[in-house]
């Protein structure tokens, strides 16, 4: 047959990416030569990709101007197809998304993810599309224990199901890195050599890998309170090297002492009624946008710790979202001294939820608000379970109880958005703990699915997850959801979710639905997360006693499909196989929780913990072993003595 032609209307590197992605996906589809060429060239069907610039005629004047606002218009036929996008970003998005109406799939990261169909002629499907995302901000921050590689197949994996954001937390994400390397709670596996080096240059790498597909960068968040001091915030344990004496003049003073917050930098607030401390972290905020011009926004936290603030004459009689403001302030101001265009990321976050009274920031086009509502119940959604207006307590400096329900978060959020109503996004945990608390996750993702509907109706421009990368286990559901909901908030679950179990576990795909469905109904994440009463935890533990039964029965099911012959859906099977014997080792130690009987949980917890060590070679690529020990296992009683041997 003769090949397929794919002219490339414009040389950004991005749109090169999306043309070198069609060339593969194409080639693996059709078994047929995929040619490229540089603008439009000779007669007969051909796949024309670009920006909405590139095209003379045919295709749409972009509805935005702003940077971040992706919008993708595809036409194609017999007659050939046309793949544009309002910006680089989205001309990758638009290229996935025509792959998508061809029938692939990318169920998970990697390339055992992928499901690429036979397709004779990609001409003979006609596809027309001209869509805008329902919202600005769509990405994943970096947490967990991670690779390199996990990392990159995640970067790579977003674009392809209409993300186009990713954090980078922290200058050098060592401490994300360093779990991976030196497996944490996991004596069974060497640990390996990781410097401080490795993590800037891996950094580095997924920088350019993000680059490379025109995705926004985000960088930073806490840390600010400390390495522009000479201490270093390379995570959340204790620091061990000298501290400057000089820094110590800077920190918050709690109780009549400055001293680091339990011993560690990134937990540790500053005087920030201090102007001097403030100028400090001006000038390290300005030289770091200076040196990182690829970095589209700047996330300005203070310290990863609360009740802890300065009680010092210059701050005691500020709130301190007065004295954050002031310093977002002053920092835009340097930037715009400097001719910076950086964002600035500023956040709604324990101490911070109080709303300022004083301050107002100045230039609001340079912020971008997150709301990060960490101390939210995941039981219920938090937009759309809200039952009243809710009000914000009185502040007490150091003393402060922070909101589970969605009415007490929105109260918060509500009076930030009295003194600024520009960009914003929710910063939230739905895939940092509490999938590991919904082991089939779909009422977790039925709360996400809720969550990210009603983000407009509350005045948010978007979501940014800060989450595990590897949160494919027993499938990437919570995944699927997140990203087609971003991109259509009108989107169905049910269409979501079957269409993904489709695609991923191929012919019996229902099964492995109805199987995985039980499973979230049994281990009631309710209880998990410790919000159930006794008669709660009686019915509890009736449910989890049926967890066994229920694997037990449905393993000839994945036995017999173990060795299908599409990949992608072999090794959903093998992953859900891996996937069952976690289970029926979490649920006898749940069980016993219920009970009462602790120790017996303990115990069972043990046994657990050995169980996924021992899976981790075959399950890390969607599995992080790590985290779910440190969440799990502390659940179920054990200490982080116990959990690390």
């Amino acid at each position: 047959m003769d090949p397929i032609r794919i002219d490339r209307m414009s040389d950004e590197a991005p749109v090169q990416w999306a043309v070198s992605e069609l060339q593969k996906y194409l080639a693996r589809a059709t078994s047929r030569r995929v040619e490229v060429a540089s603008g439009a060239t000779g007669a007969g069907p051909a796949i024309r990709v670009g920006t909405f610039e590139a095209f003379s005629e045919g295709v749409p004047a972009r509805a935005s101007d702003h940077p971040y606002d992706d919008e993708i218009f595809i036409e194609a036929g017999p007659g050939g197809a046309v793949i544009a996008g309002a910006n680089p970003r989205s001309v990758v998005l638009a290229a996935y998304r025509y792959l998508t109406e061809l029938g692939c799939r990318w169920v998970r990261p990697g390339a055992d993810g992928e499901y690429i169909p036979r397709i004779d002629d990609p001409f003979a499907t006609c596809v027309a599309v001209h869509e805008r995302p329902s919202y600005r901000h769509r990405g994943v921050c970096i947490e967990g224990a991670v690779s390199l590689e996990h990392v990159c197949d995640m970067v790579d994996w977003l674009p392809k199901v209409g993300m186009g954001a990713y954090f980078i937390q922290f200058r050098e994400a060592y401490q994300f890195f360093v779990r991976w390397y030196h497996h944490e709670f996991n004596p069974l596996q060497p640990k390996e050599a990781f410097t401080i080096e490795d993590a800037r240059a891996y950094t580095r790498r997924i920088a350019e890998e993000i680059e490379k597909r025109g995705m926004i960068l985000h960088m930073v968040g806490h840390g600010w309170t400390c390495d522009p001091f000479g201490v270093a915030g390379l995570g959340w344990f204790p620091y061990t090297d000298p501290v400057p004496e000089s820094y110590y003049q800077h920190v918050a003073e709690v109780n009549g002492k400055r001293d680091l917050w339990g011993g560690i930098p990134l937990n540790t607030n500053l005087c920030y009624g201090n102007p001097e401390t403030r100028r400090i972290v001006v000038q390290a905020v300005a030289d770091y946008a200076a040196e990182h011009p690829e970095v589209d926004i700047i996330h300005l936290w203070l310290a990863d710790g609360s009740n802890n603030q300065c009680e010092c004459p210059l701050c005691r009689d500020h709130l301190p979202s007065d004295l954050y403001v002031k310093l977002c302030n002053e920092v835009d101001a340097e930037l715009t001294a400097r001719g910076l265009p950086t964002k600035i990321v500023f956040l709604i976050y324990v101490d911070l939820l109080w709303p300022p009274r004083e301050e107002k920031l100045a230039n609001p086009d340079r912020f971008i608000l997150m709301f990060a509502p960490i101390t939210r119940t995941y039981s219920s959604s938090f937009t759309a379970g809200a039952t009243g207006e809710g009000t914000i307590p009185p502040f007490e400096r150091n003393k402060l109880k922070f909101p589970r329900t969605p009415e007490g978060n929105l109260a918060f959020l509500r009076g930030w958005q009295k003194s600024f109503d520009g960009d914003s996004f929710d910063f939230d945990y739905h895939l940092m703990w509490d999938h590991f608390r919904d082991p089939g996750a779909w009422a977790l993702a039925r709360v996400l699915h809720e969550d990210i509907r009603g983000l407009r109706s509350i005045g948010l421009n978007g979501f940014i997850s800060c989450q595990e990368q590897r949160t494919f286990l027993p499938s990437g559901l919570l995944m699927a959801v997140m990203a087609r909901t971003l991109w259509n908030r009108d989107a169905s679950f049910d269409e979501i979710a079957n269409d993904h179990f489709r695609a991923a576990f191929g012919a019996d795909w229902e099964k492995a639905k109805e199987y995985t469905q039980r499973l979230s109904e049994l281990f009631d994440p309710p209880f998990l997360r410790g919000e159930r009463d006794e008669a709660g935890r009686k019915d509890a533990a009736a449910k989890l006693a049926q967890v066994p039964a229920l694997v037990t029965e449905f393993m000839p099911v994945i036995d017999r499909n173990l060795n299908l012959a599409v990949q992608c859906h072999a090794q959903s099977w093998r992953y859900l196989k891996d996937h069952a014997e976690i289970c029926l080792r979490m649920a006898p130690a749940a069980e016993a929780l219920a009970r009462g009987d602790k120790e017996q949980a303990r115990v069972l917890a043990r046994r657990l913990l050995d169980v996924v060590r021992h899976l981790e070679p075959q399950v890390h690529p969607v599995f992080d072993v790590a985290l779910f020990i440190r969440t799990i296992g502390g659940a179920l009683g054990l200490t982080a003595e116990e959990m690390a041997r």
